[in-house]
Formats: C-alpha cells, structure tokens, sequence
C-alpha cells in the first residue's frame, strides 16, 4: 500500500501520522494568561531537541477558525510554561483537561488538579506529575511559513522538578518507575512497561 500525501485532506494526513508515528510522549503544559489565569492542556506532537541548551518542543495546532488555542496565546504573551510528563495515575485527569473551557477558566480547578508553585516560571506546575520541566520561550515558529496552521514552540529547559520514587538506586529516573503513557491513534494510549535492552555497537 502507498498513500500520496498531496491526495489527502489534512484531517486524513492527521490521522495517518497520528496512528502511525507511536507512541508519542504527552507534554501536559501549564501556562499563565495576562490576567493570571492559569490553564493546563495536553499536547502530544512533543519531543526533545537539544541538550545544549536543553530545549523541548512543542507543536500546538491552531483552532478550526484559526484562532489561537489559550496555551498558546498566554505563552506567546509571557514566554513561560511549565511542560509536565504524563504517568499512568494521572491520564485521566490528564484527558479531562483536553476539554475546551472558556478562556481565563483554569483546567486546575476544573479537573482538580493539584498545583505546585514554580520556582523560576510564573505558572504553576501539576504538583503530582513524576517529572516538570520549567521552561521559557526560546522562539516560537509559524508553520508552514505561507500559511501557518500551527506554531512550534521551543522552549528552553530552566529547571527540573524530578518525583524521587521515580528514581533507580543510581538516582536515575527508572522507566518502569516512571509509568509514563504515551499517544497512539485516535482515543488508544499506552505504558512504558514494556522494556528490552540493546547495547549499541562500538
């Protein structure tokens, strides 16, 4: 089977992307509005970059009408956010934040979640998430360049807030431990608890 991506409507691309390129981490991402309002929303076209300096990115879509979604707007407007790693315990507080409340209408207290003070971000963090990375907006990117559809947010690593009953006796972060859930296609997710070792060769 072969599919030409020029074919095919976005929503179609979508969903081929989506159920395919498995699994995908969760970066679950706090942020603050202009008028302080904090909100919290899951996105899971995410991954690491960099190490030097350490930068995440983000893709956050635009809305239907091409209005921006509030995580975006409070994060272009301040270049702060807080990017959370989703465990197992909290995927369905973590699903019950992707509702689409009003603007200025906190995900936090909606969903009762618990929040965390920052230490050199203003928006809060999910006090019960395994690993928070506090972060600023490092550049945000319009894309594609002729007609932006969604903007890639790179945010550089500031701070990491690390749960120590997810830590190996090195002190490492053990991914059994971790309990992570990751996106698959359409509502399925899944578990890191399916772990095999290969020593790269030299």
């Amino acid at each position: 089977m072969q599919i030409d991506f020029s074919k095919l409507e976005p929503l179609e691309r979508y969903r081929w992307l989506a159920s395919t390129v498995t699994p995908r981490p969760i970066a679950w991402v706090s942020s603050l509005s202009k008028e302080g309002a904090s909100n919290l929303a899951p996105f899971s076209f995410f991954q690491v970059i960099n190490d030097d300096p350490a930068t995440l990115l983000v893709n956050i879509n635009h809305r239907e009408d091409g209005s921006y979604k509030d995580t975006l707007i409070n994060v272009l407007d301040n270049g702060e956010l807080v990017i959370h790693l989703v465990d197992y315990a909290l995927s369905e507080q973590m699903n019950a934040s992707s509702a689409q409340f009003a603007h200025g209408i906190s995900e936090f207290e909606q969903c009762g979640i618990a929040s965390a003070p920052s230490v050199q971000v203003k928006p809060p963090r999910v006090a019960a998430a395994p690993v928070a990375f506090e972060c600023r907006l490092a550049q945000a990117m319009p894309y594609p360049p002729q007609a932006p559809n969604c903007h890639l947010l790179f945010a550089e690593v500031l701070r990491v807030h690390v749960d120590e009953r997810v830590l190996n006796e090195k002190g490492r972060a053990d991914p059994l431990k971790l309990d992570l859930v990751g996106r698959l296609g359409g509502a399925s997710y899944t578990r890191t608890r399916d772990v095999f070792d290969m020593v790269r060769p030299s």
